[in-house]
């Protein structure tokens, strides 16, 4: 009776953890199923990417970070085509103060809302350098502004100059303190151009060319066929692009 009663526990015992380790494998391969859901291979799902792989080289997907300007003139606020831009005095990276009045023999300016960090940014500086280089003698300076923020040290007035050094900018490189000025061009993404003739009326606005990623193959430069187009007494046409680039990071203070 009591080898009986032995061998009934025995039996207990094993069909209890039988039925615990196929419960254990059920919950794992249902842990591995909805893991693996978007992707047979068992890659993360989308909009997770996997950690250690190093920095990104553009702006998040998804969550508004597009690159492309999606609000309208009407909706920024800023300068429209045909406004009169009001002058500034801003702080150059040598530490001297630029206003537009002070460019000598200007028939126009490319000001230019660009930044020390936004990948878009960093892609449009040789070619901000060429325009410089090709159109200052002609009357038409680069003027770039930083627009954001310095409570970003990235960002900050010493960052700006020693961006400026390492890539040899030839055009001055304002910081907009107290980020008055970008608001009222209406600049949201940087890069983000204004192409201001001589009486400083606002002639065009928006990209420096068609192609952000690619300077071999751009189609159309539309800052370059603008200045042509004022050269000749014409309108630019187009003169509105959407701007692509990062957003400008206002101050939290």
């Amino acid at each position: 009776m009591k080898k009986i009663s032995v061998f009934i526990a025995a039996v207990v015992i094993s069909t209890t953890a039988l039925v615990s380790c196929k419960d254990k494998a059920s919950n794992s391969a249902e842990t591995i199923t909805e893991n693996q859901k978007h992707d047979p291979n068992g890659h993360p799902p989308k909009g997770h990417p996997p950690k250690g792989k190093g920095d990104r080289k553009g702006p998040p997907p998804g969550g508004g970070h597009g690159p492309e300007q999606t609000k309208t003139l009407e909706e920024i606020g800023g300068y429209k085509i045909g406004d009169v831009a009001t002058d500034f005095n801003l702080k150059n990276v040598n530490g001297e103060m630029v206003s537009l009045a002070s460019i000598d023999n200007a028939k126009g300016y490319i000001v230019t809302f660009t930044c020390n960090e936004c990948p878009f940014a960093k892609l449009y500086e040789d070619r901000l350098i060429e325009l410089h280089n090709a159109y200052a003698p002609k009357g038409y300076s680069v003027i770039a502004i930083n627009p954001n923020s310095p409570e970003n040290e990235k960002e900050g007035f010493a960052a700006m100059q020693t961006r400026a050094k390492d890539k040899g900018f030839p055009f001055v490189y304002l910081v907009d303190e107290g980020q008055k000025i970008y608001p009222q061009y209406g600049a949201v993404r940087t890069p983000h151009v204004f192409l201001l003739d001589s009486e400083r009326k606002v002639q065009y606005i928006g990209s420096i060319d068609d192609n952000a990623k690619s300077p071999e193959n751009v189609k159309v430069k539309y800052v370059e066929d603008a200045i042509a187009a004022l050269e000749k007494g014409e309108k630019p046409s187009p003169n509105l692009t959407k701007a692509i680039g990062c957003p400008i990071k206002a101050s939290t203070m």
